[in-house]
């Protein structure tokens, strides 16, 4: 059969192209097979990262194995945890762009047959399966597989709980001894961390959508059945070469909206919207957050884990993993079993014999944690065009809050106002200037969450931003406020001590301000200077799209 790589490997005009081949080891006979890019993240500044390496060449020995040429490719990662709470926040959503468009350009400038997508953490993973979707050619994820939950106070904790024990420490209520003893065994080695968090999030999604196999999103990253994963995921690329099934035959409208039913389920972190609709754009697939309410009314909750409930990721994997919750959802036809995977299988095929191992992890779909899943759209006169809450993670007394607005301008000055005490119960929290185009980058705002939590606040006091959230945030959370301030958006109009009313349930978030006073205000109002006005991230400043468009790149 034809193949891509013939434009770099057959012919005499090509010999050019060959010889340098030739001059890193690479032999005729390699060069006559399919050329399958590795795409590996591999980093010592990332613990999720850290074993890619390990990962990386196991799949390189699959394709070796079914008859393909690995050729390994790296690709830059931000660790989300060690750039939170500072600038470095700013880069992690917009490298997303950076990862997609030097994945395509590796793998259009070499004419490579295929790839296998090492990735493990946040926004790494969209990025490799934007790319793979955008170029539609045959391609595969496997991730590197989630950390194991640490111990503190007798019980499995998580990153999650390291950022809370902060704000536990700063209201007094933990001693630096206790903090230590989180600090140090919150995190006990490599991989994604071990609860709900985006990366999980994504890698569990990236099997919903049928574009990894069984085990990606839940295998622990030191279980000897993630290196034999890669090995799997190395020779199901060259099936999926030699049949040319490409990633928009396996990612579609199908396919995303199995991949929503599953967030629902699963509790999902509110980035997984961003990152939904940005793959789905690239596949062309019209996608609303209107249809994330839509499913969120039908699909339920089956999951709680870490941190809207106890479990991790390494229970949800012995309690039956994603294919346990597809076949669950499939008794009640939430899903389409006829998409296609890269088992070059069926959903339904996949998931036949799969069943529940253990209740604690995996609620029955007769019985779940609520009948609406974890994820909601609201709007507003603050988001006219949508926001986010992680639904599952809101403490029920919360679903319906009204209070006082409390506006800070960044990130920065809302949790100095946390930290000092001066944020009370029934407080609404408002951070603007923080989207897309306003900070730039749209920061995640885990340590204002974590700190409320910290604090025993995160069941009295609402945070509302049109920047993000962690998906280790938890409470009352509202993000991805859309238009964000920076681009004209009502939560600029916001005063001090307005009063705001969240209802959940009802899909609504609103200040209690007439559309004359706001009109007021609009007037009366001066844009502040661009935060960053050089570098890249002036540039993506830009091009950036809103948030409810999933922050993408404008053409």
């Amino acid at each position: 059969m034809a193949l891509r790589s013939d434009n770099v490997t057959k012919g005499s005009e090509r010999a050019p192209n060959r010889s340098l081949f030739y001059a890193m080891g690479y032999t005729k006979e390699e060069l006559e097979r399919p050329l399958i890019g590795v795409v590996s993240a591999h980093s010592e500044i990332v613990p999720g990262h850290y074993h890619l390496d390990k990962i990386a060449d196991a799949v390189k020995a699959g394709i070796r194995m079914a008859g393909g040429t690995p050729i390994l490719i790296p690709a830059i990662g931000v660790c989300d945890g060690i750039a939170m709470g500072h600038i470095g926040m700013k880069y992690s959503l917009a490298s997303r762009e950076l990862i997609c468009d030097s994945v395509e350009t590796m793998t259009m400038a070499h004419q490579l047959d295929g790839l296998v997508l090492v990735p493990n953490c946040d926004k790494i993973v969209p990025g490799m399966v934007m790319a793979a979707v955008r170029m539609n050619v045959p391609a595969i994820v496997c991730s590197g597989g989630p950390m194991l939950a640490g111990r503190y106070d007798g019980e499995e904790v998580s990153l999650s709980k390291l950022f809370e024990a902060v704000g536990a420490y700063k209201a007094g209520i933990i001693d630096e001894c206790k903090l230590t003893e989180c600090e140090t065994g919150a995190c006990p080695g490599c991989g994604s961390c071990a609860g709900m968090y985006t990366a999980n999030s994504m890698n569990c999604l990236c099997e919903a959508i049928g574009i990894a196999l069984p085990g990606n999103g839940t295998i622990p990253a030191v279980s000897s059945k993630r290196t034999m994963l890669a090995k799997h995921a190395g020779m199901a690329i060259m099936k999926l070469v030699e049949q040319n099934i490409c990633a928009r035959d396996i990612i579609n409208q199908k396919s995303i909206e199995n991949a929503l039913a599953c967030d629902m389920a699963l509790g999902c972190s509110s980035n997984s919207v961003l990152h939904l609709l940005a793959i789905a754009n690239e596949a062309g697939v019209e996608l609303d957050l209107n249809l994330f309410n839509k499913m969120s009314e039908k699909v339920p909750n089956l999951c709680h884990l870490a941190p809207a409930g106890p479990t991790h990721i390494q229970d949800l994997d012995m309690a039956g993993g994603i294919p346990a919750v597809q076949a669950e959802l499939l008794k009640k036809g939430l899903i389409d079993p006829t998409a296609l995977t890269v088992t070059t299988k069926t959903v339904g095929e996949n998931v036949e014999g799969a069943y529940i191992k253990d209740t604690k992890s995996i609620r029955p779909i007769d019985d779940p944690y609520s009948a609406t899943g974890g994820i909601q759209i609201l709007w507003g006169n603050i988001a006219n065009n949508g926001c986010v809450v992680k639904r599952s993670a809101v403490a029920p007394e919360m679903l319906k809050h009204s209070g006082r607005a409390r506006v800070f301008d960044s990130e920065e000055e809302a949790i100095a106002a946390i930290y000092s005490g001066k944020i009370v119960d029934g407080d609404v929290v408002v951070i603007r200037y923080e989207g897309p185009k306003g900070g730039p980058g749209m920061r995640e705002m885990l340590n204002p969450t974590s700190a409320l939590a910290g604090m025993k606040l995160d069941k009295t006091v609402a945070l509302i931003t049109d920047g993000r959230f962690s998906g280790a945030s938890r409470g009352a959370s509202i993000g991805h406020v859309s238009p964000e301030a920076a681009d004209g958006g009502n939560i600029a109009l916001i005063e001090e001590g307005d009063t705001i009313e969240i209802d959940i349930p009802g899909a609504s978030i609103n200040v209690l301000v007439s559309d004359e006073v706001l009109a007021e205000r609009r007037a009366a109002y001066v844009a502040p200077e661009p935060k960053i006005k050089s570098g890249w991230l002036a540039r993506y400043a830009k091009l950036v799209s809103s948030a409810d468009k999933g922050a993408i790149m404008k053409s």
